[in-house]
């Protein structure tokens, strides 16, 4: 009889489990289930997406997120069936590939990075010895005159004009902040758009003479440079390891990371340019699942907190940035004090300027 009994128990405990999984079914109960997305990113944003914190915050809100990365100007060109967002650095390639996708406007903005340039001590002091930058008193940080830059790079001035140079053997040949391709990458772009902007007397190119006007400028700007990266992460990483040119456009993000993983900068110093232009990292949303992920990443508090983590400015409220980031104030200028946003030209204007830069 006990044994039977305990058959009994057995096929209950059973039916029961059974009975609770069938339960939890009908009512929606996922666990820990997850739909998933496929995009694709700007490469300054794949290590924050491969966060275990960050993949653990989305799954949270029901998301797996696959990402593969691309320049951003060079999403325009890929076939992006079967994806479900792009999420380029800025708001020009965004707003045309929403055009070519015929996504609705707005577009979510989670957070944005203005673009700085890293300069080693020995370059940073000479070019404030010699008027093209002012260095901030006890800080590893200053600013970077670009009307002076740009008169500079428009005489072909060398390093070794340049009164103080002569004390540093790395500081020899034309002077030039590297950069990435203007026709492959947003950083690359937006530098293009900031210096026009400054050589036009501040105004925004708006049409082809706006562009033909400023031209030759930009060509030297680029050409100088000789073969340039897709990606701002190998150039910033060559400088950190202390190869590379001295001067290198980069996005704040990327310092602002580095600083709070506490990984070691040896002599950076943060020149931020006077007139300087914003990455609005801006997702293009190709299905309603890819809008809700974009919506997620702009309101989420800790999906916020996450994207600070890795250097980001959230949209809308800069005390995020400010706590997060107030051991480094001595190289991070926090509320971009005496830093100007150029106007960014429409995303045709921009790939003209980019061609005619390139040569």
């Amino acid at each position: 009889m006990r044994r039977i009994a305990g058959i009994v128990l057995a096929v209950l405990l059973i039916g029961g489990v059974v009975a609770a999984v069938v339960a939890g079914r009908d009512n929606g109960d996922k666990g820990t289930a997850t739909k998933t997305v496929r995009g694709v990113i700007g490469s300054e944003k794949a290590d924050f997406f491969a966060d275990p914190d960050v993949v653990k915050a989305l799954a949270a809100k029901g998301f797996t997120v696959k990402t593969e990365t691309s320049g951003s100007w060079a999403m325009e060109g890929l076939d992006l069936k079967g994806y479900d967002f792009a999420f380029p650095s800025s708001q020009a390639p965004a707003d045309a590939l929403a055009a070519k996708y015929k996504v609705r406007q707005p577009l979510p903005r989670p957070f944005y990075s203005p673009l700085v340039v890293v300069a080693h001590r020995s370059a940073a002091q000479v070019l404030a010895d010699n008027g093209l930058a002012t260095l901030d008193k006890g800080r590893d940080r200053g600013t970077l005159k670009m009307g002076a830059y740009l008169d500079a790079a428009k005489g072909d001035r060398t390093w070794q004009q340049l009164k103080g140079a002569d004390k540093h053997g790395e500081l020899t040949g034309t002077l030039y902040i590297a950069t990435t391709d203007p026709e492959t990458s947003n950083s690359g772009a937006l530098y293009l758009a900031a210096a026009s902007y400054v050589a036009n007397g501040g105004r925004v190119a708006a049409s082809s003479a706006d562009v033909a006007r400023t031209a030759p400028l930009m060509r030297k700007l680029i050409s100088v440079q000789g073969a340039q990266q897709s990606s701002s992460d190998a150039p910033f990483r060559d400088f950190i390891s202390g190869a590379g040119n001295p001067l290198v456009l980069v996005y704040e993000s990327q310092v602002a990371s580095l600083l709070l993983e506490k990984q070691p900068v040896g002599d950076l110093v943060v020149l931020y340019p006077d007139t300087t232009a914003n990455s609005d990292h801006t997702v293009v949303p190709l299905t309603p699942e890819g809008r809700a992920l974009g919506e997620l990443l702009s309101s989420d508090p800790t999906l916020r907190k996450l994207a600070v983590r890795h250097g980001f400015r959230p949209q809308g409220d800069t005390a995020e940035f400010v706590a997060a980031t107030a051991a480094h104030s001595s190289y991070l200028n926090q509320t971009l004090t005496g830093v100007r946003q150029a106007p960014v030209p429409t995303s045709t204007v921009l790939h003209d300027m980019a061609r005619r830069a390139r040569g």
